[in-house]
């Protein structure tokens, strides 16, 4: 050291800051497990839910450097299950069957620990039937073979309370249980009289089927809506699905629920914070894949009623006011 130039010494303070540097910054500890294996529980391959959930994971994979991928699953009930047991660390869910989910009701034998990271977009409930078809109301699908979605999915949640709202009783529908892609083929081969479907609108794989043959897509009129919220949590809105979606020359009348990213309650705080922050920062460049997630709007996503936000989700949007 005694022989040493100034130059050299300068250098090794250089770098002993450089290090020190490093330590407070790059190598913190994060307050999470780096090294685990995450998931994000998303739904089958064809909706919204599963490549929302695929880009959604490759920016947390890229942003915080975590182990991180997409599960395909059935939809809602399947994803809130898997959040609340811990076999994934964040899932896609809509807002009726989460309500269902934290009370014990519905599908659900006892309550969920669950909290909300974001309002992230509503759905649109899509009734589709070949435009050819003599069903022109919902009562009309009475004895029909209808699919009502995959089992333990929102759909499924859904379909059967639009059709008790139309009059329609569950054993008066044949209903096959398919997933998208096989309701698509079904109605395609012309086994099924119609298929329900809950997502974005308007769903990629719906306007391929559009694209090679004509549909049309059964109204949900205000009456119904208001029957299916008075028996149940009152999420759901009326809305109007535009002229020329899916070929259509007239708008239609349909059913709307939000869609909420959720959590466990226990989920660490610092993890789910900084979840919450690449699910925003990210946004852009998710919606380049998935349009949907456009939609994402940090004055509306903590509007997650009857959900309360995770403390770690709540932290996000009381500094992104500062």
């Amino acid at each position: 050291m005694r022989g040493s130039s100034p130059r050299s010494r300068i250098l090794r303070l250089l770098l002993a800051a450089f290090v020190v540097l490093l330590g407070a910054n790059g190598c913190a500890d994060p307050g999470y497990d780096r090294t685990q294996q995450y998931f994000v529980a998303g739904g089958g391959i064809a909706g919204i839910y599963f490549n929302y959930g695929d880009q959604y994971a490759k920016a947390l994979h890229r942003e915080l450097g975590i182990n991180v991928s997409v599960s395909e699953t059935n939809g809602s009930v399947d994803n809130l299950q898997r959040v609340a047991s811990g076999r994934a660390l964040l899932g896609f869910a809509q807002a009726d069957t989460a309500a269902d989910a934290i009370t014990g009701t519905g599908s659900f034998d006892a309550p969920l620990p669950l909290r909300a990271v974001a309002r992230v977009y509503d759905e649109s409930v899509q009734v589709v039937v070949p435009a050819d078809s003599d069903v022109r109301r919902i009562s009309d699908l009475a004895g029909r073979p209808v699919s009502l979605g995959s089992p333990t999915s929102g759909v499924q949640v859904i379909a059967n309370r639009v059709l008790a709202a139309s009059g329609v009783a569950p054993e008066r529908i044949e209903n096959p249980a398919l997933g998208l892609d096989e309701s698509i083929a079904a109605l395609h081969r012309g086994e099924i009289a119609a298929f329900f479907w809950v997502g974005g609108f308007p769903t990629p794989s719906i306007e391929r089927l559009a694209r090679s043959e004509r549909i049309r897509l059964l109204p949900i009129d205000a009456a119904t809506v208001s029957r299916v919220n008075a028996q149940h949590s009152g999420v759901y809105r009326l809305a109007e699905l535009p002229i020329g979606g899916y070929g259509s020359e007239a708008p239609t009348t349909t059913m709307t629920v939000p869609n909420y990213l959720v959590a466990a309650e226990d989920a660490s705080d610092a993890l789910i914070l900084d979840a919450t922050r690449v699910l925003f920062s990210s946004r852009s460049t998710i919606a380049r894949k998935v349009p949907a997630a456009e939609l994402l709007d940090r004055r509306e996503a903590i509007f997650t009623a009857p959900l309360d936000l995770h403390p770690g989700a709540a932290e996000f949007y009381v500094d992104a006011r500062r």
